[in-house]
């Protein structure tokens, strides 16, 4: 499969091409992901959460991401990769929030950076003209889960939505190439998808978005809890525990190892 490259998504998407994206945070998850098709790999602060047991996104450091990321790649040498800015990479200033995205590049081996929320194009555009490729986000903004108390959907009412586009337009004119609406109200994720050239990534936001994002552990059933955004078209969390019980069970029991499984 051809490597998905900046330049081809906004030509998908005028279209009509649904774009996919999964995260990951393991080599084996992202092979997987880049065998079934799927078209950006986003290592995701996430991966707090799902992988290191974390309540929120806010203790992920950037060590952590770039570890996972490298992995990432490992698996997926092929893929496009795009590395999950964590909480406070990007907040302190430019020169930071530059050399941070570059260490993304250059140590993980990404292909382009996500940054929350949209105060702030001129950090944007600093990080395109030096040839960092910026997915942006907005909507549900995990970062900021510690100010707005509780994960919600943003936007609704007229002036919460009219903010919304307008930060997406400004997000769009700063250089980013495309743009995550997460929890969104469908027919606000469908009007700021008509108002933009580049491609809106839907989680949660409703299918008239230029394509979806999902958490690999949803799709899969790994989690406990199903987010309503999410669908598990799979029960991988299950047959583990299953696959797990029966290999107690047979080591308890002495059928394992089997002759078969000794060397002699």
């Amino acid at each position: 499969m051809a490597k998905t490259t900046v330049c081809a998504f906004a030509k998908r998407r005028d279209a009509g091409e649904k774009l996919v994206m999964i995260t990951a945070g393991s080599a084996a998850e992202s092979a997987a992901a880049y065998a079934a098709g799927i078209d950006l790999i986003l290592v995701g602060d996430s991966l707090g959460m799902t992988m290191l047991g974390y309540d929120t996104t806010i203790p992920v450091t950037m060590e952590a991401m770039l570890h996972h990321a490298k992995a990432v790649r490992r698996g997926a040498p092929d893929a496009f990769v795009i590395f999950d800015m964590p909480f406070m990479s990007y907040h302190t200033g430019i020169d930071e929030a530059l050399r941070n995205a570059g260490r993304a590049l250059q140590e993980a081996g990404a292909d382009a950076v996500k940054l929350e929320g949209g105060a702030d194009p001129e950090l944007i555009r600093r990080l395109v003209v030096s040839g960092i490729p910026v997915l942006g986000h907005l909507g549900l903004l995990p970062q900021s889960i510690n100010t707005v108390g509780a994960y919600r959907v943003v936007g609704r009412g007229s002036a919460a939505a009219g903010k919304l586009i307008a930060e997406a337009r400004a997000i769009e004119t700063a250089g980013a190439f495309a743009v995550v609406l997460e929890c969104v109200p469908a027919e606000l994720g469908r009007r700021v998808t008509e108002a933009l050239r580049i491609p809106t990534i839907g989680i949660g936001s409703g299918a008239e978005c230029s394509g979806q994002v999902q958490v690999l552990y949803d799709t899969l059933g790994i989690t406990a809890h199903t987010p309503k955004h999410a669908k598990r078209f799979g029960e991988i969390g299950e047959a583990m525990r299953s696959a797990l019980a029966a290999y107690a069970s047979e080591v308890k029991s002495g059928t394992f190892p089997a002759p078969e499984n000794t060397f002699k």
